[in-house]
This record gives C-alpha cells, sequence and structure tokens, in this order.
C-alpha cells in the first residue's frame, strides 16, 4: 500500500476495513494523485459489504486497498458511532468525481474515463467538459463486458503510459469495477477509482436523486423505484445484509484480530 495523504483512521464494518474522510478531506486526497503512483482506492457501501460479508476474498481484496471511501450514508453514520469524528456525511461517489475533476483543473490533473457503452462514455466526457471547461480528460473508452485478454490488457497499458492520467475514473459497476481496480492500479501507475453510476448520472442516462432525498439516507429507495426490476436484490437482501453485519460486527472483528495476531507471530 503507497502511503495515505492525512489519513483520517480507520474503522472496520462488515469485515472490511474504511477510512474516515469526509467529502472534503476525500477530495484533497484525490487531488494529492499523480501519475506514476499507483494508487487503489474503493467506495464501499451497504451492498459492497453485503458482498464482502459472503465473500472472503472479495473482502480481502478491499482491504488490501490503499483507500475505502464510505459510500454510504449509513455506513457513514456507523463509522461516525465508531469514532470517526469526520465522517459526518458520506462520501458520494459522482460528487466526489466531480469535485475532484473541478478542484483539479488548477492542479493541471489529467483524467481518463473507462466504463459504461460508447454512447455513454462519450456523452459522459462531452457534459464534464461543458461543466467544467478546461478539465483535462484525455482518454473515454468503454471496454468490453468481459475480462480483458492479455494482448487487450497490455494494450491498455500502453495507451495509458502514453497518455499519462493521474486520475483513472471507472465506471464497471459492482463488484466488477473493484476488481478491475486491484488488478490494474499497479499496471496502470495511477490512482483508479471505481463510481459506478456517476457515468450514467453526469452523462445524463439516469437521474440523480435529489439533494434532500440522499441527505436523509433514502437514494436506495429512489433508485429501487425507478429501476425495482434491477435493483430489488442489490437494495432489499442487500440492505439487510449490511444489518445484519453491523450488528454481528463486535464477533467478526473479535475473531479478524484473532487471526490477524497469529500471521503475525508466525
Amino acid at each position: 500500500m503507497s502511503d495515505i495523504p492525512d489519513s483520517p483512521g480507520r474503522f472496520r464494518c462488515c469485515g472490511v476495513l474504511i477510512d474516515g474522510y469526509d467529502p472534503a478531506t476525500a477530495t484533497t486526497a484525490l487531488l494529492a494523485s499523480r501519475y506514476g503512483t499507483p494508487r487503489r482506492t474503493h467506495l464501499c457501501n451497504a451492498y459492497t459489504l453485503s458482498l464482502a460479508l459472503r465473500d472472503p476474498a472479495y473482502r480481502d481484496m478491499l482491504n488490501d486497498a490503499d483507500i475505502n471511501f464510505s459510500d454510504g450514508h449509513y455506513l457513514a453514520m456507523v463509522g461516525k458511532r465508531r469514532g470517526q469524528t469526520l465522517m459526518t456525511e458520506r462520501v458520494y461517489g459522482p460528487d466526489l468525481m466531480f469535485h475532484a475533476m473541478d478542484a483539479g483543473r488548477e492542479l493541471g490533473l489529467r483524467h481518463y474515463l473507462y466504463g459504461a457503452s460508447p454512447e455513454t462514455v462519450a456523452k459522459l466526457k462531452t457534459a464534464l467538459e461543458a461543466k467544467l471547461p478546461g478539465v483535462d480528460i484525455v482518454a473515454a473508452e468503454s471496454p468490453p463486458f468481459r475480462p480483458l485478454t492479455d494482448a487487450e490488457a497490455a494494450d491498455l497499458e500502453s495507451r495509458v503510459a502514453d497518455v499519462k492520467p493521474d486520475l483513472f475514473w471507472v465506471g464497471l459497476g459492482t463488484p466488477r469495477q473493484d476488481e478491475f481496480v486491484a488488478g490494474f492500479a499497479a499496471r496502470l501507475r495511477c490512482t483508479l477509482v471505481p463510481v459506478g453510476a456517476a457515468f450514467d448520472f453526469w452523462s445524463g442516462n439516469k437521474p440523480m436523486a435529489p439533494k434532500f432525498v440522499q441527505r436523509n439516507g433514502l437514494e436506495w429507495a429512489y433508485r429501487l423505484a425507478t429501476e425495482p426490476r434491477r435493483l430489488w436484490r442489490r437494495y432489499l437482501i442487500g440492505n439487510t445484509s449490511f444489518v445484519y453485519g453491523v450488528l454481528t460486527d463486535g464477533r467478526r472483528n473479535r475473531r479478524l484480530d484473532a487471526a490477524a495476531q497469529r500471521r503475525n507471530v508466525s
């Protein structure tokens, strides 16, 4: 893991280590990104942690990251109750992307957009350039909806090396985008940030929940109402699993701490 600038500390939820950033300090952490220094970041929410509860390999992958942001209203509430005083609100992926691009203009940060369909990623680039004049988006591409072949991965590595982005934004959906970040950060030599639905929101494909809905932790209900057939399992089952994970964290944390101590002794 690389050094995390101004790291506010971590807490564990559902077996996953979460960094105690608020939106402002999260943006500051991303503004420290420079090509040549690879960093793995993830945005964790109730669904992410429900997957980690079921899949220890996925949990371990998240725990190997440089930064795990809290992209969930209730996860941020848990963090605050567990001593993370900065966590007054979640680090919302679409806002993090926009604010980092906005503030990054003055620093000359370079951005790479990777994900969604060719039409969506092209619309996203156009929309961001219109909203943020002078933003430096060095590439925008839609990958195949499958794992890259060795040749495709090498070609991506070469293209990224040519344009040298500081921030590489990934919109592939969870958990696929997290697996991409884990597998490619070192190869692409920049900060990778998986922001999922941000590609659809900022491109104009889908409406973003109103701010008052977001502030009250009801974005999940808004999105479920707009896409019930696609999202019912994610929110109804995922949210229930997350609540179970939070309630059973004490036992789980003792077990994980004991396992870590045994590894350190051996």
